[in-house]
């Protein structure tokens, strides 16, 4: 008797802690649903059932604290209500079919430390608002179609340790901003259409452990700071317009494992320089190609 009213309690405790979940949060999360063509998830939601049973929603002290709908076949936009999830720790919509742009009340989500909407069909630029998730650790927006620039309020996000927004349409420079984030350890870029220099306030990023900037339209010298970001484990510069030498200084990472360098139009000693890297590194250099000097030239 004494198992069953303990068993009993604990079921009405828990009733009662999801019971909280505000209006306003389970109003955010049917828009999410009906705005992702929800009936047709991989694993869809009865909306008349608690919360708490619905896929991928975690919830806390009577809030969503995380929504996770990865792999789950959401085919849609992103409605405005998101920013309502203000309690959201954890948003994870990885390798669906979103499309349309990412709202700009993403700025609400203050709680916020992983946002992960790669893999989509996302559109338009960044917005400004990114920069309002001062709690952010992770922001993963690869394989997707984002366009514009990088925003300055990015620099906001000082707990930042890893971006991805790799295989896009951005375009611009890389923000100097982007210096203020000292906790980063992941800058990963490649694959957009960057133009403009390596920012020289990469120095600051002491914990850099993997630069990755190849397949844009960088240009000019490779900074001689990178070779003290001591924790740097990977370079990965390749097909840019890079010009001018090679530093030495990088030759002094003891950490460094990977060293791609290749098609831009550096100069200098690479097979001293190669000799020169801690042993083991993967080096890869070939000079610019005969395309891209066509297009530095403005003939291509």
């Amino acid at each position: 008797m004494k198992t069953l009213k303990l068993t009993l309690l604990l079921c009405l405790v828990t009733t009662l802690g999801f019971a909280n979940v505000s209006t306003k949060e389970k109003e955010a999360l049917i828009a999410i649903c009906d705005a992702t063509n929800g009936n047709h998830w991989t694993v869809t939601w009865d909306t008349n059932t608690p919360i708490n049973t619905w896929h991928g929603v975690t919830i806390k002290d009577g809030k969503v604290v995380a929504l996770d709908l990865s792999f789950n076949n959401l085919e849609g936009v992103l409605p405005a209500q998101i920013g309502d999830l203000e309690n959201l720790q954890t948003l994870n919509l990885f390798r669906n079919k979103i499309s349309g742009e990412i709202p700009e009340s993403i700025g609400n989500l203050k709680q916020l430390k992983t946002l992960n909407i790669a893999f989509n069909t996302l559109e338009g630029n960044l917005p400004n608002t990114i920069g309002d998730l001062t709690s952010l650790e992770s922001l993963e927006l690869f394989m997707n179609k984002i366009e514009g620039s990088i925003p300055n309020t990015i620099g906001n996000l000082n707990h930042l340790k890893k971006i991805e927004i790799f295989s896009n349409k951005l375009s611009g420079d890389i923000p100097a901003e982007i210096g203020a984030l000292v906790n980063l350890k992941e800058l990963s870029l490649s694959s957009n259409n960057l133009s403009g220099g390596i920012p020289k306030t990469v120095k600051n990023l002491a914990n850099l452990e993997k630069l990755s900037l190849y397949d844009n339209q960088l240009f000019g010298a490779i900074p001689s700071s990178l070779g003290n970001l001591e924790k740097l484990e990977e370079i990965m510069l390749s097909d840019n317009f890079l010009f001018g030498n090679v530093p030495s200084s990088i030759a002094s990472l003891d950490n460094l494992k990977i060293l791609m360098i290749n098609n831009n139009d550096l100069q200098g000693d690479f097979a001293s320089l190669e000799k020169s890297l801690p042993n083991g590194v993967q080096f890869e250099f070939v000079n610019i190609g005969e395309r891209k000097k066509a297009a530095l030239a403005g003939t291509d």
